[in-house]
């Protein structure tokens, strides 16, 4: 494998509730076997799943709703308030729903945004899930996901157009490394300060990076470009966090040994 230049943290990003809006960070603390904080802790249910909030478990993520086939999801803009558990949503500025999601009337309150607004989408009553520190990630491990900004300028050089990077959904936008070098460090471990994160798969990617997160507009075939040119739709990778520590954007990712 060829060498790996140092890379810079240029974005840091979290997903309070699957599917809307990413939220960013200038610092986030990381913990041992865990996501940043608040990731995916929560998602809104698309009809009856079984999912046990007391023994809480992975679900593959057509159980919910989320951008790879609800793409107007992209048009609501949402925020979490950690200390009030608190998710507003707004929809061209204006205050459509808010609820604390850790108390069944403001659960009440989002779930009947989505009932009217979401209603023929909708495989049952929607309903707010949330587990413990459960993470409602696309895949059973708890990782952080990772996308190196190189690999989208490729991305957009292919389609022929601009592509935002939040199409991604990642929580670490890195600057630094060539494109796709990422794909090689599968195994590896990247050193943030007292941090370490072992890089544990490449991310295979949906119909969801199809939407435009600012027009939440499904304009773009970005999976099956990438399948054209390279037999595969991987882009970025998951890594877990194997020794905590506080990282920032502008914080150098190198790799260890």
């Amino acid at each position: 494998m060829a060498a790996t230049p140092p890379a810079e943290i240029r974005g840091i990003y979290r997903y309070p509730v699957k599917g809307l809006s990413p939220e960013p960070l200038q610092r986030a603390p990381l913990s041992i076997g865990r996501t940043l904080a608040a990731d995916r802790r929560y998602a809104i249910e698309n009809g009856p799943s079984g999912f046990d909030p007391a023994a809480p478990a992975w679900m593959p993520k057509t159980n919910f709703l989320m951008l790879m086939r609800n793409e107007r999801l992209a048009g609501l803009n949402s925020h979490f308030e950690d200390e009030k558990n608190l998710l507003t949503i707004r929809r061209d500025g204006e205050l459509v729903a808010h609820g604390d999601l850790e108390t069944a009337e403001g659960r009440a309150a989002i779930e009947a945004f989505f009932a009217q607004n979401f209603a023929s989408e909708l495989k049952g009553p929607p309903r707010v899930l949330s587990g413990r520190d459960h993470s409602f990630s696309d895949v059973a491990r708890k990782v952080v996901s990772i996308v190196n900004l190189a690999s989208v300028r490729a991305v957009e050089a292919m389609a022929g157009t601009a592509v935002h990077p939040l199409r991604f959904r990642a929580n670490l936008y890195l600057e630094g490394w060539p494109a796709w070098h990422e794909a090689q460090l599968v195994g590896e471990v990247l050193a943030v300060g007292p941090a370490r994160l072992k890089v544990v798969k490449r991310i295979t990617r949906c119909a969801a990076v199809n939407v435009d997160p600012e027009t939440a507009i499904r304009d773009l075939e970005i999976p099956q470009t990438l399948m054209r040119r390279f037999g595969h739709n991987e882009c970025g990778i998951y890594a877990e966090v194997v020794a905590g520590g506080t990282i920032g954007t502008g914080d150098v990712v190198t790799v260890e040994g």
